[in-house]
């Protein structure tokens, strides 16, 4: 849509728009007038409809700038150690983002005690690559511990704001759903209707095929990194010169780059497919975008340090790839995600100043200003990515930081500057998204619980494979492994015992929430008994009148 100055003349009005729908080119002025009409009514599924077809481009919440510039104020702009503004995060932004960050600072400060003990351990201990066992151990509580706490910060918050107890509304059908027109049997609106075997068809015949076909090829780039691994070591070993010690990390780096690559492009066709196969809810395509998602990160991610520890069974290398795979994406993901992106909004703001300045005009081009700049913003997709970074980050330490303990040390020092430059991104990056209420961080609790579980399966295994373990049983590799799948069953035990005896809530929101309860059922059965007593007294008088009849 060509924006002018006259539709944005604020000269004779004191009106400021607090949403810019952007139309397509050439829309009919019955076209408009109809929209107009469906907001005023408070229709929601007139610019659904429009986002669908095409005529509406996008549609997006203007920045308040003085808001934004006190939140910065408190939140980024002084670099310091302190705890975010969360309630001044969830005012401006609402509680999908407020709790994304208030997760990503939980989980800074839960790393530390993992780094604090990983520091000594690393410079004293670390001679022989063997000696993990303590630190494996402290690993399998600290895992499942930090989940449970957080489920009572997160209950904490979401009382606060009122969202603990939200229940879920009746969802919309999504803006790319498409279908034949119908009638909805549970609304009875006219929305477009899709048959459920046609979507079952597409995800097990061509979806699920594909993500094989991924996972396939994720080895396949695995084993390469492997072969680029030997042939290194073997210059190495040849020459023995100091750029051949260093050349030794060149296959890591360049497979962690590689991963972050595929990682991307994998993302894109998840995107792709999971909107082919046309789910009608918003709810239902997030949930099969994160299951391709996490499977194939996991895999891409995670499946060379497997191997490593358990076929290849060389804890140097292990630590090695670990350190590697870590510190490269945690490079990258600054660079990709926050740097590059505000640097092009830097110079696209210059851009916009440049023209401004050119346009010889009496009138306030403020707002013009700022719609054009904000217009031309990235969208923020959601906390996906977010959640993806710190759930893969949460892997790394949890599953094998035991054979490289500053791996929760590089976590935290990357989360610290991780809070600024996210922070930066929601404020001077991305336009401004519409606020979503949340009662928790959703189904990502689920994957860093299966992440927890994983981890006391991988660590077990890996105290199975130490010598100071071996050495107890020198000669009986049976009894070695069935006591260590023994030891595995009960901690997996003790982790849904702990799970089960630390309450999600904390007592006093439990106490307040029996109240509220309680409060509810007293006033129905008021409102009840007014009611009955209106009824028996309205009975007289109609008896009355029957026999004046």
């Amino acid at each position: 849509m060509k924006v002018t100055l006259s539709a944005l003349n604020t000269s004779e009005s004191s009106f400021t728009p607090l949403v810019v729908i952007e139309l397509a080119q050439d829309v009919k002025e019955e076209t408009k007038e109809w929209l107009k009409n469906r907001i005023i009514a408070e229709k929601e599924d007139g610019v659904r409809r429009l986002l669908t077809s095409g005529i509406v481009i996008q549609v997006f919440p203007l920045h308040d700038n003085e808001a934004l510039k006190k939140l910065e104020d408190s939140w980024y702009t002084r670099f310091a150690l302190k705890y975010q503004p969360i309630d001044s995060i969830r005012g401006y932004f609402g509680e999908t983002i407020a709790l994304y960050f208030g997760f990503l600072e939980y989980f800074t400060f839960a790393l530390i005690p993992m780094a604090v003990i990983g520091l000594p351990y690393y410079l004293f201990v670390w001679e022989d690559y063997d000696k993990y066992v303590i630190f494996a151990s402290f690993n399998l509580i600290w895992s499942t511990v930090i989940l449970e706490v957080w489920k009572r910060g997160c209950a904490n918050m979401t009382y606060r704001w009122g969202t603990l107890l939200m229940k879920r509304k009746f969802e919309e059908p999504r803006p790319g759903f498409h279908g034949v027109l119908g009638i909805n049997p549970i609304t009875g609106k006219e929305e477009p209707l899709y048959p459920s075997y046609k979507r079952q068809l597409r995800i097990y015949l061509v979806s699920l095929p594909f993500v094989c076909l991924c996972l396939y090829f994720s080895l396949y780039v695995m084993m390469i990194y492997f072969d680029l691994e030997v042939w290194a070591l073997g210059l190495h070993e040849n020459s023995g010169s100091e750029w051949t010690s260093v050349l030794l990390y060149v296959p890591s780096i360049i497979y962690a780059i590689v991963i972050e690559i595929m990682n991307r492009l994998y993302r894109y066709a998840a995107e792709f497919l999971t909107s082919w196969e046309n789910h009608r809810l918003e709810s239902a395509y997030q949930n099969h975008l994160i299951l391709k998602v996490l499977v194939f990160n996991f895999l891409n991610c995670f499946a060379s340090l497997f191997y490593i520890a358990f076929v290849l069974k060389d804890m140097k290398l292990l630590r090695q790839s670990l350190a590697t795979l870590l510190i490269t994406s945690q490079i990258l993901n600054q660079i990709v995600e926050s740097l590059l992106p505000y640097w092009l909004q830097r110079k696209h703001g210059v851009r916009v100043k440049r023209k401004m300045q050119a346009l010889k005009t009496d009138t306030d081009a403020t707002l013009y200003e700022q719609v054009i700049l904000e217009k031309e913003m990235g969208t923020y997709l959601g906390t996906f990515d977010d959640y993806l970074e710190l759930f893969l980050q949460f892997g790394y330490v949890s599953l094998f930081s035991c054979v490289y303990p500053l791996a929760a040390a590089f976590a935290v020092l990357n989360n610290f500057t991780e809070v600024n430059s996210d922070a930066l991104k929601m404020c001077r990056v991305f336009k401004r998204p519409f606020s979503e209420p949340s009662a928790s961080i959703g189904v990502w609790q689920l994957a860093f619980e299966t992440m927890s579980v994983i981890s006391v399966v991988t660590n077990c295994a890996l105290i199975g494979m130490s010598p100071q373990v071996n050495a107890i049983f020198p000669e009986s590799k049976a009894d070695l492994i069935l006591i260590v799948v023994a030891v595995e069953h009960a901690l997996l035990a003790l982790k849904f015992i702990l799970a089960f005896a630390i309450p999600d809530k904390p007592r006093h929101i439990q106490v307040k929430l029996a109240r509220l309860e309680f409060e509810s059922v007293e006033a129905l059965k008021q409102q009840q008994m007014k009611l009955m007593t209106k009824n028996l007294k309205e009975e007289p008088k109609e008896s009355g009148k029957e026999k004046a009849t």
